[in-house]
């Protein structure tokens, strides 16, 4: 019986060990090898183009920290967002996604709602059972993450929930010292799936925090068609009472991922301009991740928003003088009141830079001729604006 008791020890033992190497080990070795920085020199910024930099009001629309474990309040030795970088690279402004779903195999030409591997993550990372099994507890957990991550803060982060909330965090930042800035949130879902069909759920993330809603991720799903599904269908009937119950609340709308046919829709329905938080522009990064030119247009006639990507897909050239080639395609398509900074950090993306590195493309926007307000308003006084605008007032 003795000996018997200690095999059951030894076993026991070894199985809390592996969950512990599971929870601890598995994750951070499966983000640095998906969300990774290409090795390159240290950048050298000049003088002139440091002190802009400094002076600058610096927006994000689109970050997946919040999916990964990691204590976001220190400097990782991986991925590409933490309040630290966001600090030393003087960003303001950061909109956290939330992802819940991808499917098996994913790519950016056709993919199916018939496989998830988030599923696996989230076990691996030991997120509550809740989540398991629900992407609408998925959704509401991340956003938990960053309430907390606030609370904790000692004051250096906050989640914007209104334009008050908004018009005072600018006032703070305007009064701040470099190197004591504060840093904001905005929580948006990655793809409007985590509802699982329920316009009540909706109403619940939004009370709970949520103030952009993307409408599909890589998947067709009960709103319409994704721009890498298999349908190619615009918005369903739920999919227009999301739009119109959106417009009611207050909440920005997110097209990125969303099929053409389904931006036509939105476009047509919605009573406020869109977000397209990640992507770049096909008239000089021809690919299945991007929506044609034509497009576009109408999408920044409507008082549109798009985010501009770091990434091979969304830029082809992901070099910094390669994103800021397609910024300046942009801002001589569309205006450049419609042009902002989209980088997909921590999204299973090969950048060139993380956020702590934002100077460089200040430096390399002087470099290539871009004045002083066209790259005040591409680094963020466009989102600034546009938050201004369009978050919900205070209740």
């Amino acid at each position: 019986m003795h000996i018997k008791k200690i095999v059951l020890f030894t076993v026991g033992t070894l199985i809390v060990a592996s969950v512990g190497l599971l929870h601890f080990i598995v994750p951070g070795i499966l983000e640095s090898s998906i969300n990774r920085i290409k090795p390159h020199e240290p950048y050298v910024i000049r003088p002139d183009a440091q002190a802009l930099h400094d002076t600058l009001f610096i927006a994000d629309l689109h970050t997946d920290s919040m999916l990964w474990k990691r204590n976001f309040l220190k400097e990782a030795s991986v991925g590409h967002v933490d309040l630290p970088r966001l600090q030393r690279g003087n960003v303001a402004l950061q909109v956290f996604s939330a992802t819940t779903k991808s499917p098996e195999g994913q790519n950016y030409d056709k993919n199916t709602s018939n496989s998830d591997r988030i599923t696996a993550l989230v076990q691996a990372q030991m997120w509550p059972l809740s989540t398991w099994d629900s992407i609408y507890e998925r959704a509401k957990y991340q956003l938990e993450k960053l309430y907390r991550i606030a609370e904790d803060s000692d004051g250096t982060f906050r989640l914007l929930l209104s334009k008050q909330d908004m018009a005072s965090f600018v006032s703070a930042r305007e009064q701040g010292k470099r190197g004591e800035k504060i840093v904001a949130g905005i929580y948006l879902i990655e793809g409007a799936h985590p509802l699982e069909g329920d316009l009540n759920n909706l109403d619940k993330l939004f009370d709970q925090g949520l103030r952009i809603t993307g409408l599909t991720h890589f998947f067709d799903n009960r709103l319409g068609g994704s721009l890498h599904g298999v349908s190619g269908e615009g918005l369903t009937p739920f999919g227009e009472s999301v739009i119109k119950r959106a417009n009611e609340l207050g909440l920005m709308i997110d097209v990125a991922h969303a099929s053409p046919q389904m931006v036509n829709d939105v476009l047509e329905l919605s009573q406020q301009p869109l977000i397209l938080s990640h992507g770049g522009l096909n008239g000089i990064c021809e690919g299945a991740r991007n929506l044609d030119d034509k497009l576009m247009k109408r999408f920044a006639e409507k008082g549109g928003l798009i985010g501009i990507g770091y990434w091979d897909a969304a830029v082809c050239d992901f070099t910094p003088e390669g994103v800021v080639k397609s910024i300046r395609y942009g801002i001589d398509l569309l205006g450049v009141e419609h042009i902002a900074l989209g980088s997909d950090y921590d999204g299973a993306t090969e950048v060139l830079f993380d956020t702590s590195e934002l100077a460089i493309l200040t430096q390399t926007m002087l470099d290539q001729g871009f004045t002083e307000h066209e790259i005040r308003m591409v680094m963020g006084e466009n989102v600034k604006r546009f938050m201004l605008a369009n978050l919900p007032d205070q209740t």
